[in-house]
């Protein structure tokens, strides 16, 4: 049941990813999803925090490529995402080192005054940049919002990016992140 849910989440990762559908993943879907996040937000690529995510998601990218012996030039399928991705995120060591980080710099951004919190409006944006259904960001977020306050924190955003990537547990709120399962 685990394999079955992560593979599950895995998959939605995958098309996020994959915008333009064509069954392939590549750096430049990735980075793409980057430059997403960056336009809703207003954040330019070159300023601190945009530099961030970028160099992030690239390090996604090479980890990915390592993990499947690849060169970082040729794209990757969907299969071949899900064992890239178990192997250096989910069971591999690499989650706290290379993803942790796309996950703080991505959460940060939802936080454009640094306090800590993303309110409803910041979370829908970047949902939006991963196309999540308009009609998902409510729920997602209230899901989200383990103590009811109408908020959630950046700690709590990078809380639930790490379930949703590498629990099993049906029950986790981190499965929400994107929507319904």
């Amino acid at each position: 049941m685990a394999i079955d849910l992560l593979n599950h989440k895995l998959d939605r990762a995958f098309d996020h990813i994959d915008a333009n559908g064509n069954g392939v993943v590549e750096r430049e879907d990735l980075l793409g999803l980057g430059a997403r996040i960056l336009v809703g937000f207003g954040e330019s690529p070159t300023s601190v925090t945009g530099a961030s995510l970028v160099g992030s998601f690239d390090g996604i990218w090479s980890t990915l490529s390592l993990a499947l012996e690849r060169d970082g030039d040729s794209g990757v399928a969907r299969e071949d995402f899900r064992k890239g991705m178990t192997a250096a995120f989910v069971t591999g060591d690499r989650y706290d080192p290379v993803f942790r980080p796309a996950t703080v710099a991505v959460a940060e951004l939802c936080d454009a005054d640094g306090d800590g919190i993303v309110g409803p409006a910041e979370f829908r944006t970047l949902l939006c940049a991963f196309g999540v259904a308009y009609d998902d960001v409510d729920e997602a977020f209230d899901r989200l919002d383990r103590e009811g306050r109408g908020t959630l924190t950046v700690d709590g955003l990078v809380r639930a990016a790490a379930e949703y990537y590498r629990s099993g547990d049906p029950n986790a709120a981190g499965n929400w992140l994107f929507g319904p399962l």
